[in-house]
């Protein structure tokens, strides 16, 4: 019995960090963004994964290696860790997740794109105010 609960163990840390890894692919970890997400470029498609409350993959086309992971220019979201993070994230979630949003993307930040993202013509920063989701990341894209 305590062999199989080591096993458990073993293959649980194993396999956690994958699971928490980013699904979205379509920005490399190096090398040149795709072309159609240069600065002011729109794209849009539904949402396939929320990060947290102000990150989320855009499904820009079939499989991981299409979905654009977005930073939202226009909130910054409690820290995930924070005492009000995940509650910021399930409000992301409740908003968009499944939905098609329209963005419009202003720069590149590490392997995301910093974007102006729109659900029915309203700003995704604009929603989660109105959700009653106060801002309190560091503000850093």
């Amino acid at each position: 019995m305590r062999l199989l609960s080591a096993c458990t163990a073993l293959i649980i840390i194993a396999v956690a960090p994958s699971a928490l890894a980013d699904p979205c692919k379509a920005i490399p970890d190096t090398g040149p963004m795709p072309s159609y997400l240069a600065n002011g470029s729109k794209f849009s498609g539904p949402v396939v994964y929320v990060g947290d409350g102000d990150s989320l993959c855009v499904g820009v086309g079939a499989g991981p290696e299409k979905w654009v992971e977005v930073r939202l220019a226009d909130f910054y979201a409690p820290e995930l860790k924070s005492a009000e993070g995940p509650a910021a994230k399930a409000a992301l979630e409740q908003i968009t997740m499944n939905k098609k949003i329209e963005c419009v993307a202003d720069h590149q930040s590490y392997d995301r794109i910093v974007a102006r993202c729109q659900l029915g013509g309203v700003s995704l920063g604009d929603r989660m105010r109105s959700a009653g989701i106060t801002e309190g990341g560091n503000g850093r894209n």
